[in-house]
């Protein structure tokens, strides 16, 4: 698979990928360009994102999250309210009548989580990451 993209923030407080300090209240709005050629899937399309980046958000989470829609790239795949709302996952892809066939979960999701999901949509995935520091079964971090 291959997938190029361009990433620009619509805020004045961004220059590239460095960001200022400062304590924002309402998301940060980015914008991505992707052009996906998956010859695995056989999917070619080009996508242009919009990305809410919730304050408590971190710089390496917004990228996986861009990084999992360019994997797992589909017409239908979407964002959704990510950390902003606990009933819905990071991206999912719903079929015409609004079924849920596929949930994606980024980092690391707790046990109940991923069961909450699997009775909702037909395929569950979980895109973990290094950033992503969140006890495993009840574990100590």
């Amino acid at each position: 698979m291959a997938a190029l993209f361009q990433l620009r923030s619509d805020s004045p407080h961004n220059i590239g990928f460095l960001r200022t300090a400062n304590m924002a209240l309402k998301s940060t709005i980015y914008k991505a360009d992707l052009q996906i050629a998956d010859m695995d899937r056989h999917y070619y399309g080009d996508h242009s994102l919009t990305i809410a980046r919730h304050p408590s958000e971190t710089d390496e989470r917004m990228m996986v999250s861009v990084a999992a829609f360019g994997l797992f790239a589909n017409e239908r795949l979407e964002f959704c309210k990510g950390l902003s709302d606990t009933d819905e996952p990071d991206l999912w892809q719903k079929d015409l009548t609004g079924q849920i066939e596929t949930w994606i979960e980024l980092g690391q999701p707790d046990e109940q989580r991923i069961a909450k999901a699997s009775e909702r949509a037909d395929r569950v995935i979980v895109v973990a990451y290094a950033g992503a520091r969140r006890p495993i079964s009840g574990g100590k971090a």
